[in-house]
């Protein structure tokens, strides 16, 4: 897993690459993104899956803020990113959830 960031040139947008290995998704058919962004939807995210077995989804964030975010493997599934910024207690559960922060540092 990944995120890779890239900022707008003034500084007002972060795009967040967010992508879910072929070794991480496990064979999964589908990959959808919740977090803080999407209002935790379920479904209104969902990651393209590339020819190598790859998931992955571009989002534009706002700068210096901090996002809470989980992936869902076929509608089942919560994982979280490997390569998190950071994680947080999960206020509904006895997870972690991944959180990126969208500042430069």
């Amino acid at each position: 897993m990944a995120l890779k960031k890239t900022f707008s040139k003034d500084k007002a947008i972060c795009k967040v690459k967010f992508t879910v290995s072929a070794e991480a998704a496990q064979g999964a058919n589908t990959i959808n993104i919740a977090g803080d962004f999407n209002s935790w939807s379920s479904v209104d995210t969902p990651l393209k899956k590339a020819k190598d077995g790859s998931f992955s989804v571009t989002l534009e964030l706002p700068v210096d803020k901090e996002f809470q975010f989980r992936y869902l493997l076929d509608g089942t599934r919560w994982e979280n990113d490997w390569a998190a910024d950071k994680y947080i207690p999960a206020p509904y559960s006895n997870a972690d959830n991944s959180v990126v922060v969208t500042s430069k540092k």
